[in-house]
């Protein structure tokens, strides 16, 4: 089977590529942003025409702006203020583009016709004239909305409208249509060299097409940057930022298995007796109880420097560089506790005075040599801690209920902290071989706060 050769041309195919609505939406505000600037540019165009018009000599007495080139360019103004002020308060459909490319090259090329009538010269003297250099400047004007169709309107009807001047010069005397051979006579006299006219088109036709090219293929990789930012937004609402800007700023492809191995703090928070409020409350009443408890603890957490791993449930698993090495990971995550343990009595209190439950929390900080890295297959990855602290700060976090205490931690771990910076905000109890369930060896542990 032959591979066609039009992707090679024409970049990617993104025509298998699902552009979802809002990304869509993302586009046409910056198309809008262009046609604002192309309508401003469209308007100082006008007046720099307009400008040499009055300034330049005239054959005759006729007031200028009576003349079809005055009027024109009257007209134009008048149209070149309407799409400016249009270009702010709607989005210009595409019948309206479409005039608008077609008004601004009917100026011009109407500007050039008068040239002869200005300068009282046979109809030929404006083929030479170097204002159709300025069909290159609208045609690339309408290259900034990244739509090609526009860019091949402006192309299609500067070369039609050439012609159409090249054939008024053959036809408006039949008895002399000013055509030669002779280059040196075309170049020095009012004469028609077919050839040259052709080249003319031929140029504005070539230029047309490789802009074309060049819009679709950046049309193409607009759309798919566009995506992927979107795509590297939404990410940042599901994996905390360092993770996001991990997984998109990656130079090779991340695959399972990949880990690194760190000294990093584990913070774990849990909502006491979850399970027999979920069975006494409404589906919604329950979503409702988890959003208000994350939208409390989360920023906390983020706020002392801390990564949201995963939700457990009620439960929340954060670590304290392990996704972005720190050398204060202890002193933030005991912050950390400090700040949630204040933000839990707050809305403790919250309840109580609305009239409902009260809601008891858990929190452990355990410190440790941990493996940071993207565990699953090539279909599923999620990057995870793994370890021995991760481990032993779960079975801290359940052990408050019989330590009857809110928030726990190692002595080691607050050693740690304490060396990086940390300072109490109040008095913590030292609880020297303290049994943890699970745990088959007794643990120095730390009260951070007590129920």
């Amino acid at each position: 089977m032959k591979r066609s050769f039009l992707p090679s041309i024409f970049g990617a195919d993104s025509s298998a590529l699902e552009v979802p609505a809002r990304v869509r939406d993302t586009i046409a505000r910056q198309q809008d942003a262009s046609e604002r600037l192309i309508a401003w540019v469209q308007f100082g165009v006008v007046v720099i025409f307009g400008t040499l018009y009055v300034i330049s000599p005239k054959t005759s007495d006729v007031d200028p702006w009576q003349t079809p080139v005055g009027l024109s360019l009257g007209l134009y103004f008048v149209f070149s203020v309407f799409r400016v002020w249009l270009s702010y308060r709607i989005r210009l459909p595409g019948w309206f583009l479409t005039l608008s490319v077609v008004a601004d090259l009917a100026l011009l090329l109407t500007m050039i016709w008068s040239f002869h009538i200005q300068y009282d010269q046979p109809a030929s003297f404006y083929l030479k004239a170097p204002t159709l250099l300025y069909v290159f400047i609208f045609i690339a004007l309408r290259a900034l909305r990244f739509e090609a169709r526009y860019v091949i309107l402006a192309g299609a009807v500067s070369a039609a409208g050439w012609l159409l001047l090249v054939g008024y010069v053959i036809s408006i005397d039949p008895q002399d249509n000013m055509i030669t051979r002779d280059y040196v006579a075309y170049m020095t006299s009012n004469t028609v060299l077919i050839g040259a006219e052709f080249d003319k088109i031929i140029s504005i036709l070539t230029v047309t097409a490789i802009l074309s090219v060049a819009l679709v293929r950046a049309r193409r990789l607009l759309e798919r940057s566009v995506i992927e930012a979107a795509a590297a937004k939404d990410l940042a609402r599901f994996f905390s930022p360092e993770i996001a800007d991990k997984i998109t700023q990656s130079k090779t492809q991340i695959r399972p298995g990949q880990g690194e191995a760190r000294e990093a703090a584990i913070l774990m928070i849990d909502i006491r007796g979850f399970t027999a409020l979920a069975n006494d409350m409404e589906p919604s009443d329950l979503v409702g109880l988890l959003t208000e408890y994350e939208s409390r603890m989360v920023p906390i957490v983020q706020a002392n420097g801390g990564n949201i791993d995963k939700f457990l449930g009620d439960g929340i698993l954060a670590t304290f560089g392990a996704a972005l090495p720190s050398d204060t990971y202890a002193a933030d995550a005991m912050r950390a506790a400090d700040d949630l343990n204040l933000a839990y009595l707050a809305w403790k209190a919250e309840r109580v005075a609305a009239g409902k439950s009260p809601v008891d929390i858990g929190i452990a900080v355990v410190t440790g040599r941990i493996v940071f890295g993207a565990v699953g297959d090539e279909t599923r990855l999620e990057y995870t801690v793994i370890g021995d602290p991760v481990n032993l700060c779960a079975k801290l976090e359940k052990h408050n209920r019989t330590a009857e205490t809110v928030a726990l931690t190692t002595r080691e771990s607050y050693g740690l902290a304490k060396r990086q910076g940390y300072a109490a905000t109040g008095d913590c109890e030292e609880r020297s071989a303290d049994m943890i369930g699970g745990v088959d060896y007794p643990i120095d542990t730390v009260v951070l706060a007590c129920r």
